[in-house]
C-alpha cells in the first residue's frame, strides 16, 4: 500500500510504501514502512527486516510436507514482481492447462487478504486514506504504526465477541546473549551460517520446486471432491 505525498510545484507525487504481511483474518503480522527515496516492491524487501530472524536462526520452527517433499521454511504469497526466493509463491501470470489455472485463480484469491487488510485500514483511518500532505517522515511512520496496532486491537477484539479461534499472536522473543566475548572460530561458524540461510531463502531452485509441488497437492484436492 502507497501512501502518497501533496507537494506543491513537483510533477510526480513521492510515495512512501508499505509492506505487510497480514493473514486470512485480517490481523497484521509484520509492516515495514518508511523508505527514503525511489520506491517499489524490491526496494521496500531489500530494506525489510521481514527475513531477519530467519537468517538470524531466532524464527520460529517450520517443518511441513507437500506433495511427499520436506520443507524448512515458511513462505509467503506474493505477486509476480517479487524474486523468485524460496520463500516466496508467486503468481502464474499466464497459467497453460487446468492444473496451473487452479493454482493461478487459488493463489490470486487467497493473496487478496492483504489487500483486504489494507483496505479495512484505510477504511477505518481516513488518515492513512488521503495523501500525506506536509508531514514528516517520521510523524507518518509513527502515525502508520499506530493505525495498525489499533487495527490489530480491533481485530482481537472482534474475534473475542464473535467468539473466534483465538489465534496465539505472541511474538517470539529474541534471544538474549549469554557472554560478552566470542571466541573468532565461533564468530566465523556464525557468520558462514548466516550466509547459509541467505543463501537458502533465495534458492531459486526451491522456489520452483515448492510451486510445482503445490500446484500437484492442490490438483490432488480438488480431483478428490
Amino acid at each position: 500500500m502507497g501512501w502518497k505525498g501533496q507537494y506543491t510545484g513537483h510533477s510526480r507525487e513521492p510515495t512512501i510504501i508499505l509492506e505487510a504481511v497480514a493473514s486470512y483474518d485480517l490481523w497484521i503480522w509484520h509492516a515495514f514502512f518508511g523508505l527514503p527515496g525511489s520506491h517499489n516492491d524490491i526496494n521496500v524487501l531489500n530494506h525489510s527486516f521481514i527475513f531477519t530472524e530467519l537468517a538470524q536462526g531466532r524464527a520460529p520452527p517450520v517443518n511441513y510436507s507437500i506433495n511427499g517433499h520436506d520443507y524448512t521454511m515458511g513462505y509467503y504469497l506474493a505477486d509476480g514482481i517479487y524474486p523468485s526466493w524460496s520463500t516466496f509463491v508467486k503468481a502464474i501470470p499466464s497459467p497453460q492447462g487446468r492444473k496451473n489455472s487452479l493454482f493461478a485463480t487459488t493463489q490470486e484469491s487467497t493473496r487478496k487478504d492483504v489487500e483486504h487488510a489494507f483496505g479495512v485500514l484505510q477504511a477505518r483511518f481516513a488518515i492513512v486514506r488521503g495523501p500525506a500532505r506536509l508531514w514528516r517522515t517520521e510523524a507518518l511512520d509513527y502515525i502508520m504504526k499506530a493505525c495498525i496496532i489499533l487495527h490489530n486491537m480491533i481485530i482481537e477484539d472482534e474475534c473475542d465477541a464473535n467468539g473466534a479461534e483465538d489465534l496465539d499472536y505472541e511474538q517470539v522473543p529474541e534471544s538474549i546473549p549469554t557472554t560478552v566475548f566470542q571466541e573468532p572460530t565461533e564468530e566465523f561458524s556464525q557468520f558462514t551460517t548466516f550466509i547459509a540461510v541467505h543463501e537458502k531463502i533465495r534458492n531459486r531452485e526451491t522456489h520452483s520446486k515448492l510451486q510445482l509441488d503445490l500446484i500437484e497437492h492442490l490438483w490432488q484436492q480438488y480431483s478428490e471432491l
